[in-house]
């Protein structure tokens, strides 16, 4: 249907080929190609007009998006209209922005039982509103009540335990033995309010990464291997921009290597990963000026200059970013062990070399050992790995023989 893209133009009387074949061109067929616009809903202004023996039916693009036909929806992609599916037609409905979670009225929740107290006195708090206004009349007044009922944003916010309304706005964080998720060291899942979850997910996060001890002429100063300010603001931005309707929730994964935060939800509208450095699109928009009231998220879109920036005075390797139709990741790299020989007065050099010959052994012993293996056995990253590989390479003391996956290191 060109009303639910860009529009377009129908011309009656040419063939699949190109050729013009032509039609008998009268008012009452002219008539009958308005009529039919009548089982659009909701309703279109077409142009219907003829040259020759030619009729050509010009649509615009729809205003009021997504158009139905006789209760169904369509969507022209390429050259044929294809029927959506019910998922489809929700996610249509989303990037139109008709249909905003956050902005739905909840059936099950509450107003008179189911509020933290706690929760909602920070609330007030952190807006710093007047306690004059009686909750009802608060929560009105912040477009938070819909038909008397509270909205899904404010059932996120006030909650006493969240996942008895809405079953996955919960964060799961797990530490992990290695590398990859084969074996789990530790698990927790949060349920509470919006914030707790939060706070309580940067606390795993402080208890699992490891602390540094920086002495700078006065009493020494502790800090996580990872800035703790762009773990917060990836973890925000995760609570902010998920995808709500998704079946999955946001996962907080500690690796050997790094730290990956997931939540539900490619990128929103027509956005590419660039467009997120300086644009700003909230999928969930009455949740998110909420959070920028209470001063924890950014309307500007500047949230991951923030993290680029200050990751980079840790000097660790920049943040990854991954997407696609159904998650968005953020990845942080955890500090190497030559980096942190390095910050403990070791040289530089020394301490690489040392690194190389480590690698060299475990080659030695094991000439069919895999990159995965070798991260194991030193804690480098596989970046890390490549890299004292190729040096080994340079030096002339191995090569490899035969294919990526099933050939071995030969010692020279």
């Amino acid at each position: 249907m060109f009303v639910n893209a860009a529009g377009g133009k129908i011309v009656v009387g040419v063939s699949d080929n190109g050729s013009v074949k032509g039609v008998d061109v009268s008012n009452k067929k002219l008539s009958a190609i308005q009529n039919l616009t009548r089982n659009i809903e909701p309703s279109i202004d077409i142009q219907v007009y003829n040259i020759e023996n030619l009729i050509i039916i010009e649509v615009p693009e729809g205003t009021q998006k997504p158009y139905s036909v006789n209760g169904r929806f369509f969507l022209r992609t390429g050259p044929s209209s294809q029927q959506l599916n019910t998922e489809e037609v929700r996610d249509f409905f989303q990037k139109e922005r008709r249909v905003f979670f956050d902005e739905l009225e909840n059936m099950e929740f509450s107003v008179e039982s189911d509020i933290d107290v706690k929760a909602f006195g920070n609330f007030v708090k952190a807006l710093g509103v007047s306690n004059v206004l009686g909750k009802s009349e608060l929560l009105d007044n912040l477009d938070l009540l819909k038909n008397e009922r509270m909205k899904n944003a404010g059932v996120l916010l006030f909650s006493k335990r969240v996942s008895r309304f809405i079953r996955t706005a919960t964060i799961t964080c797990v530490l992990y033995q290695g590398h990859d998720k084969y074996k789990v060291l530790d698990r927790k899942e949060y349920e509470g309010n919006l914030y707790s979850n939060f706070t309580d997910a940067i606390n795993y996060l402080r208890s699992k990464l490891n602390t540094e001890f920086i002495i700078k002429g006065g009493p020494r100063e502790e800090r996580l291997e990872l800035p703790e300010e762009a773990l917060r603001e990836a973890l925000l931005n995760a609570i902010a921009h998920r995808d709500y309707y998704s079946t999955g929730n946001i996962q907080v994964s500690v690796f050997k290597d790094r730290v990956e935060i997931d939540n539900p939800g490619g990128l929103f509208g027509r956005m590419k990963v660039d467009d997120l450095f300086g644009r700003s699109l909230p999928r969930n928009p009455l949740l998110f000026d909420l959070m920028q009231r209470m001063s924890l998220v950014e309307k500007i879109g500047s949230g991951l200059m923030r993290m680029k920036s200050v990751v980079r005075e840790y000097n660790l390797p920049d943040i990854e970013l991954l997407a696609d139709k159904n998650w968005f990741t953020i990845v942080f790299s955890r500090v190497k062990e030559e980096k942190l020989a390095e910050k403990k007065g070791k040289p530089k050099e020394k301490t690489r070399e040392k690194t190389r010959e480590k690698v060299f052994q475990l080659i030695e012993k094991k000439p069919e050992i895999t990159t995965i293996e070798l991260m194991e056995a030193t804690g480098l990253t596989r970046r890390g790995i490549e890299w004292n590989l190729a040096k080994l390479k340079e030096e002339g003391v191995i090569r490899r023989k035969g294919s990526k996956k099933s050939g071995y290191w030969e010692i020279l």
